[in-house]
C-alpha cells in the first residue's frame, strides 16, 4: 500500500525547500524526504560556515594590511573559538528546517530515496507516489583517479576541524581550494595547492585570477601548477603526495590533504532507471523547464541537474522558483542563466558575471574592453586594498554589459550591480547618469564603465 502525494521533494537545501514549501502552501499534499540532516549543503556544510570562517579571515587580512596606518597590532584567529562561533549558525539549522515544513503542512521523511517507477519510490520500506516528484539532491566531491584516495578530507569534514593542521595540501584549484587556503594561510597553516592545469578557477578571467595568484603566494599559499596528483601515502605522523610535473616526479608532505576537486551530481543510490529518467555524469538530462527529458513526472533542480547554470546556491533557489510554477500554474517557465554571479570568497574576493572577453569575441561580438587596476582609487587605497582591479565587457552596438570581471575586498557587493544589469538589459550609460551615495566602492560605478 503506497501513500500518495501531489508532490514530492527529495532534498531540503535551499532549492527543494522553496519547492516543498510554496507548493504546500498552495493546498497541495507535500512531502519531503532527506537522507542526511535537514537544510542541505550551503547552509550546513557549504555556503554559510564557509562565509563565517572567510569572514574573520579578513577581519585578520585588514588589520595586517593596516599596520602603521592607525592599527597597531594584527589581529590573529583563535580556531576553537571560530569554530564555535561557526558551529552557532549551523548546528540550529535541521530542527528549524523540520519545524518550517511541519507548520506548512509537509510530511517529513528521513531516510534514502529509491525509485521503484515513474511516479514512485521508497524510503525506508515506505512506498510513497506523487504525480510531480522534485529531485534537489545537489553534489558530492568527484572521484578522484588517485591511488590513496582514502586519505583525503573533505570539504565539510575541514569545516569542522577541532584543530587546525600546520600543513594543508589541496588538491585541485578551484572554489574550496582557494577559499579554504586563504582561511588557513591566515590562520597560520603552511598551505599547498596543486593544480593540474596552467590555469586554477578556470571559469573566472584569467587577468583577475593571475592577481588572486600573486596575492595567495603574498600571503604564504604555495600554487603549483601543471602538477597531476598520483598518489597519496600516510606515514606515521605525515601524508606524502606524489604528483607529476614537466620535470619529474615530486613529492608534498603534509597534515591534511584536501579534496578540492570538484563536485559531481548526487545521482547514486536513486536508481533513476527504474524510473526512466536519463542522466549522464554532467547529471539529470532537463528540458528549458528543468522537467526530465524522459519522464515528465520528475523535476530537476540544483547540482543535480544537467543545465547551463553554475553550481551556485542561487542558482537552484532560481530554478526552483521555475518549477514551482510550472508545477502549481503549468505555466511552461524557462529558466535563464543570463548575468548570474559567480564569487570566490578568498580575500581579495573574486567575482564575475556574464560572459569573459573570450567568450565575448568567440561569440562574434564587437566589444570594448574596459580594463583597469583600481587600487590606487580613494576606495581601496584608504584601507590598503591591494590588489584591486576591474574588467568589464561592453557591447559596441548597444551599450550593454556583456561581462564583468573583479578582484578586490569589495567584489562580491559590486558584482551585483553589473549581474543586475546584465540580466535587466540595462545599458552601461543608465548606470553611469545614476547618483551614488559616495564615497562608497559603488560610487566607482561609473569610472568602471
Amino acid at each position: 500500500m503506497s501513500d500518495k502525494f501531489d508532490v514530492i521533494v527529495i532534498g531540503t537545501g535551499p532549492a527543494g525547500s522553496s519547492v516543498a514549501i510554496s507548493c504546500a502552501k498552495e493546498g497541495r499534499r507535500t512531502a519531503v524526504i532527506d537522507e542526511r540532516d535537514y537544510g542541505g549543503t550551503c547552509p550546513l556544510r557549504g555556503c554559510n560556515p564557509k562565509k563565517v570562517l572567510a569572514s574573520v579571515s579578513t577581519m585578520v587580512d585588514e588589520t595586517e594590511r593596516m599596520q602603521g596606518k592607525g592599527i597597531q597590532e594584527p589581529a590573529s584567529i583563535n580556531w576553537q573559538d571560530l569554530m564555535e562561533f561557526k558551529r552557532s549558525f549551523t548546528e540550529p539549522v535541521p530542527e528549524a528546517k523540520e519545524k518550517s515544513f511541519k507548520k506548512a503542512g509537509i510530511e517529513t521523511f528521513h531516510g534514502k530515496a529509491t525509485f521503484t517507477g515513474e511516479k514512485s519510490l521508497t524510503v525506508n520500506d515506505q512506498v510513497l507516489e506523487a504525480e510531480r516528484i522534485v529531485i534537489a539532491t545537489g553534489a558530492r566531491p568527484a572521484p578522484l583517479p588517485i591511488e590513496g584516495a582514502e586519505h583525503l578530507t573533505y570539504s565539510e569534514d575541514f569545516l569542522e576541524l577541532d584543530q587546525l593542521p600546520k600543513r594543508i595540501i589541496f588538491v585541485g584549484g578551484g572554489y574550496i581550494s582557494f577559499e579554504f587556503a586563504h582561511i588557513a594561510a591566515r590562520a597560520g597553516s603552511d598551505v599547498h595547492i596543486i593544480q593540474r592545469g596552467n590555469q586554477p578557477l578556470s571559469a573566472f578571467d584569467p587577468d583577475m585570477v593571475n592577481l588572486l595568484q600573486e596575492k595567495s603566494k603574498e600571503i604564504g599559499i604555495t600554487i603549483h601548477l601543471n602538477s597531476s596528483v598520483k598518489a597519496i601515502e600516510k606515514n606515521d605522523t605525515e601524508y606524502v603526495v606524489k604528483a607529476d610535473q614537466d620535470k619529474g616526479e615530486v613529492s608534498f608532505l603534509g597534515d591534511l590533504v584536501v579534496h578540492g576537486g570538484g563536485r559531481v551530481p548526487q545521482t547514486e543510490d536513486l536508481q533513476l532507471e527504474k524510473a526512466n529518467v536519463e542522466y549522464s555524469k554532467s547529471g539529470i538530462a532537463v528540458d528549458t523547464t528543468l522537467q526530465s527529458v524522459s519522464n515528465r513526472h520528475i523535476y530537476a533542480i540544483g547540482d543535480v541537474a544537467d543545465t547551463k547554470g553554475s553550481p551556485l546556491t542561487p542558482v537552484g533557489q532560481m530554478e526552483g522558483q521555475v518549477v514551482t510554477e510550472n508545477i502549481l500554474h503549468g505555466t511552461g517557465n524557462k529558466a535563464s542563466y543570463m548575468g548570474i554571479p559567480s564569487v570566490v570568497f578568498s580575500e581579495p574576493k573574486l567575482a564575475s558575471a556574464g560572459l569573459t572577453e573570450k567568450e565575448a569575441r568567440e561569440a562574434g561580438y564587437d566589444i570594448k574592453v574596459n580594463h583597469q587596476d583600481v587600487s590606487n582609487w580613494f576606495t581601496y587605497s584608504h584601507i590598503n586594498d591591494k590588489p584591486a582591479a576591474v574588467k568589464i565587457i561592453l557591447d559596441k552596438e548597444t551599450d550593454y554589459i556583456l561581462g564583468a570581471h573583479l578582484v578586490g575586498g569589495k567584489a562580491d557587493e559590486l558584482i551585483n550591480y553589473f549581474a543586475m544589469a546584465i540580466q535587466l538589459n540595462i545599458p552601461a550609460h543608465q548606470l553611469k547618469i545614476v547618483v551614488y551615495a559616495f564615497p562608497t566602492a559603488v560610487s566607482d560605478v561609473p569610472t568602471m564603465l
